[in-house]
């Protein structure tokens, strides 16, 4: 026979279902985790239905020394929160202990990025296949363009393989880059990007001229896909090739990361912040801040590899 904490459990179960049209799966999720919180409210004497804010807090402390995430512990916050809103709404409850609680902080992921010698190797060799002779050239120079230009600029990469084909018609240092919400800003242009953007783009017009009927694209990166552009797929995909033959570990490396390297390199060698956030096209400067942790750990690595002190703090007694 079901106790009253049960039978709650099962009416909320049956409301997420027939009201809220819950998938099995969900389903099944909340139970669990209602169930592991119940049992161990039990073990503190305190049934489910009358649990104060500082039962819970005791439940999310017993999570974490349990070593679960702090993902792991929202998803099941997130259940009792809702488990609590419909005793409330169905007037079993008349307060909401979840109300006040703070869902558990997630450690913030620090970014992959390159070593300055990497990213080096990596430019070098797309320089060197640009110029080699044979094969598909206008495809190793759209690579060596490619490369130039991300790590020059930072612009993600779907900005990267949809810059229009104007792009090559323009006279300067600076590019007008459009980003998330429309919105433009100006990137510049090392000088060895555009050397390789102007190489890039003679070869593609020869290879239009040669092809008399051959259309027009918008696009500086064309392609005969759906979206008229280079995928950022396969862009991806050659630039992990690219990374292997130069001897960096393919798996590590993305176009992400060389947006992420951009963006740290600057940070090491002495630039704003707010100049970086602008660069990437950041609305909020908290996510720039990002890179900063990187360089503390770069520079906590440095202290504890380098300084003398810290290296006879290592030794054996």
């Amino acid at each position: 026979m079901m106790d009253g904490t049960a039978i709650r459990i099962e009416a909320f179960l049956e409301m997420m279902s027939a009201e809220r049209g819950a998938a099995a799966n969900t389903l099944a999720s909340y139970e669990r985790d209602l169930e592991d919180a119940r049992s161990f409210l039990l073990q503190r004497q305190v049934r489910m239905v009358e649990a104060e804010p500082d039962d819970l807090r005791a439940y999310l402390g017993h999570l974490a020394r349990q070593g679960f995430k702090p993902s792991s512990q929202s998803r099941k916050l997130s259940a009792l929160r809702q488990f609590y809103k419909f005793l409330y709404a169905e007037g079993v409850r008349d307060t909401d202990p979840t109300g006040i609680l703070d869902a558990p902080r997630k450690e913030r992921s620090l970014p992959k990025t390159l070593s300055t010698d990497d990213v080096t190797r990596l430019v070098e060799l797309a320089a060197q296949e640009a110029a080699a002779a044979g094969g598909d050239l206008l495809q190793r120079l759209r690579m060596h363009a490619l490369v130039e230009l991300l790590y020059a600029t930072g612009m993600r990469v779907s900005e990267l393989v949809s810059l229009p084909a104007t792009v090559l018609a323009q006279d300067g240092r600076f590019l007008v880059v459009k980003g998330k919400g429309n919105k433009e800003r100006l990137v510049p242009l090392s000088r060895s990007a555009i050397t390789a953007l102007q190489a890039y783009g003679a070869r593609l017009a020869e290879e239009r001229e040669r092809q008399e009927d051959a259309k027009e694209s918008p696009f500086l990166f064309p392609s005969a896909g759906k979206g008229g552009h280079l995928p950022r797929q396969v862009f991806a995909r050659d630039l992990k090739a690219l990374a292997s033959r130069a001897g960096i570990r393919a798996s590590t490396l993305s176009p992400h990361v060389i947006r992420h390297a951009f963006a740290s390199h600057l940070l090491q060698n002495g630039a704003d912040l707010r100049a970086v956030q602008e660069l990437l096209g950041h609305s909020d400067i908290s996510t720039t801040q990002i890179y900063t942790h990187v360089l503390e750990e770069r520079l906590h690595r440095l202290v504890q590899d380098h300084h003398p002190l810290a290296k006879q703090a290592k030794k054996p007694d």
